[in-house]
């Protein structure tokens, strides 16, 4: 079996424009690994995660990311897959884990020098939560890293968090290859040093 030949995931669906040769293949356990595969066969096994990340990424360093749950809220499991996504996509995630106050989040952040945070909540607090982090983003002198995040946010509320200075924020079934293109062009567009 054939997984992505950058991120080596089994389960990633493969390009069909880079897989000409070999149709994509999507494959059912993330237990499998990759096997090696030749450079001559490389470019017909990226899934589509990588070729968005890879074609826009013009670092010499990886995008730091840092995910984190704010809160009593409880549930992970999707911020679990956004930071496998990212780290996938050949960013560096750093998880906070559960039950994190805002100040908790932005001194990581500070400590951890990274390029976005991105906030999973899914409590109905984020009308608290955002504002308390981009003030202390504001307090620390941190003015030129990215505040994204997702979750269960009416489209009234992400309105008027987007003005108060959050970034894109997304609902669940949001493509991960929208996230990393978001995150990645942000970075480039505010972090390029």
């Amino acid at each position: 079996m054939r997984g992505c030949a950058v991120c080596k995931y089994a389960d990633a669906p493969l390009s069909p424009a880079l897989a000409a040769e070999s149709p994509p293949t999507y494959f059912t356990k993330s237990s499998q690994s990759c096997p090696p595969i030749a450079n001559t066969q490389i470019i017909t096994h990226i899934c589509y995660v990588c070729i968005v990340y890879m074609s826009i990424n013009k670092f010499n360093r990886p995008i730091r990311v840092l995910v984190a749950k704010v809160g009593l809220d409880g549930h992970d499991r999707g911020a679990r897959i956004i930071a496998t996504s990212l780290r996938d996509a050949g960013m560096e995630v750093i998880y906070t884990g559960l039950r994190q106050t805002p100040e908790m989040v932005v001194n990581t952040a500070l400590q951890e020098d990274v390029d976005a945070i991105g906030v999973s909540i899914l409590s109905g607090a984020h009308m608290t939560v955002f504002p308390k982090i981009l003030a202390l983003i504001k307090e620390k002198g941190m003015d030129d890293v990215l505040v994204t995040g997702g979750g269960i946010i009416p489209a009234k509320d992400m309105a008027e968090l987007k003005s108060m200075g959050v970034g894109e924020l997304f609902p669940p079934g949001t493509s991960t290859v929208d996230i990393v293109k978001y995150i990645t062009e942000w970075v480039h567009q505010h972090r390029n040093f």
